[in-house]
């Protein structure tokens, strides 16, 4: 053991674990425990059951909110709702194909808001919205490219951003006034993406949504209702501090009274379906505890903060979507964390926000690659490296500007916390649509 950092030490005796462990296709949250486990023993920590429980509950709130949210859209779908609006969608802008694929990445990314994971936002309304890309001419490759990166972008949006709450539960910051920035990020990136992935036409569109999309049994305005309701209690909790996790049961109450499906096994099925990530915060936490036991956080800030602030750039804008392909929740933990606390002096909140934009991209990095995987099979193509390369240019694009965000995070921090935000980004937003609409009627 070195003598001289013994930090360093143990640091390398928990990353090459993980390293190890994930390459030996153990779980990640088991790969996670165990490293930390490494790291107690090398520390001299035997036995740090303590410890480990105690890291286990680091992020209980974030863990609560997810398996809230899995059951808030597993009782929304079982409603019929997402089918319904996919339809609603496609049939009333059918002839205007830009804007059609600017909504369709939204509704995408809406189960990635609602969950925080581009797996169920691949599995969930990216295989909804698949018919519909496919009938506005693009091709496997394109639609799983578009349904890969909008899952990715939904994650990172508001009102759920798994990366930011555990950057912010390690520095002991509320996740407290990211909705804008996170908003700014997210959703101008999944345009941009769309329009450059599906500008062009690789196959005939052709017009038969009902052939392969079925058909909600409710329809109407009841099936909007726990959305509706969704949105407004999170409006009112601005005042009644309810708190999300019960925002999210009461809406799935009434999804699951609406569709008449029994709110047990629903909630049942939701559950399991979200254990593997729930399982990954509880590894993180572990991992994050024993970090801060043997003195391994308290160094690498130490280490980053002696480094040029170019060399801190980059060590953001490359390191964090490298890690982030072992997994973006980790790359979150044990890079965003240190870098955070490195760049202290900008503006906190949009530093974060940036850096878990960054973590993020790790879904569509190889060998895991989990976004891009997933995309792979719901639109049942057998060579996932083929989306990843039709995603490159948008990979890329996230990087520069998460990296820019970072840089100029005080003026960023300006505009968002002025008067003018609202109107310029929904302002904006409505320009462009119209401009979008005017180019599709010229056809």
């Amino acid at each position: 053991m070195s003598t001289i950092f013994p930090e360093l030490f143990y640091f390398l005796v928990m990353l090459c674990s993980f390293i190890l462990l994930s390459a030996l296709k153990v779980p990640i949250s088991i790969a996670l425990m165990l490293a930390a486990l490494g790291g107690f023993i090398s520390a001299g920590e035997y036995l740090p059951i303590r410890h480990l429980i105690e890291g286990s509950f680091v992020f209980l709130d974030a863990m609560l909110v997810i398996a809230s949210a899995m059951i808030f859209m597993e009782s929304i779908k079982e409603s019929g709702f997402l089918t319904h609006l996919a339809n609603t969608i496609y049939r009333n802008l059918k002839n205007y194909r830009l804007v059609l694929l600017v909504l369709m990445s939204f509704f995408i990314m809406f189960a990635g808001m609602i969950t925080g994971s581009s797996t169920a936002a691949v599995l969930t309304t990216g295989a909804i919205a698949f018919p519909v890309l496919k009938r506005t001419g693009l091709n496997k490759t394109q639609a799983g490219a578009i349904i890969a990166m909008s899952a990715i972008f939904g994650m990172l949006a508001p009102p759920v951003n798994l990366p930011v709450m555990i950057i912010g539960q390690g520095v002991d910051m509320p996740y407290i006034g990211f909705y804008k920035p996170l908003s700014l990020m997210s959703f101008p990136l999944a345009t941009i993406t769309v329009l450059l992935l599906g500008r062009k036409k690789k196959n005939s569109a052709v017009d038969d949504m009902n052939s392969n999309v079925p058909t909600p049994d409710q329809k109407g305005i009841l099936l909007y209702l726990p959305v509706f309701t969704l949105l407004a209690l999170m409006v009112f909790d601005n005042f009644l501090s309810i708190g999300l996790p019960l925002i999210f049961i009461l809406s799935s109450l009434l999804a699951s009274l609406i569709s008449k499906k029994n709110f047990i096994d629903i909630s049942k099925k939701a559950i399991s379906e979200s254990l593997n990530i729930l399982s990954i915060l509880v590894g993180v936490g572990m991992f994050l505890q024993a970090m801060t036991f043997t003195g391994v956080r308290g160094f690498i800030v130490n280490s980053l903060s002696s480094l040029p602030d170019s060399w801190s750039l980059i060590g953001v804008a490359i390191g964090v979507p490298l890690f982030g392909a072992v997994s973006s929740f980790g790359s979150a933990s044990v890079l965003g964390i240190p870098f955070l606390l490195t760049l202290l002096g900008k503006n906190d909140i949009v530093v974060a926000s940036a850096i878990s934009l960054l973590a993020g991209l790790g879904d569509m990095v190889p060998p895991t690659a989990l976004a891009g995987i997933f995309a792979a099979y719901v639109v049942e193509e057998k060579r996932y490296f083929r989306i990843w390369a039709a995603s490159l240019p948008s990979l890329i694009i996230t990087m520069i500007a998460g990296s820019l965000i970072i840089v100029n995070a005080a003026s960023v921090g300006k505009f968002i916390e002025s008067m003018w935000f609202y109107p310029v980004f929904f302002g904006g937003y409505a320009l462009f649509f119209l401009i979008l609409y005017i180019l599709d009627k010229r056809g």
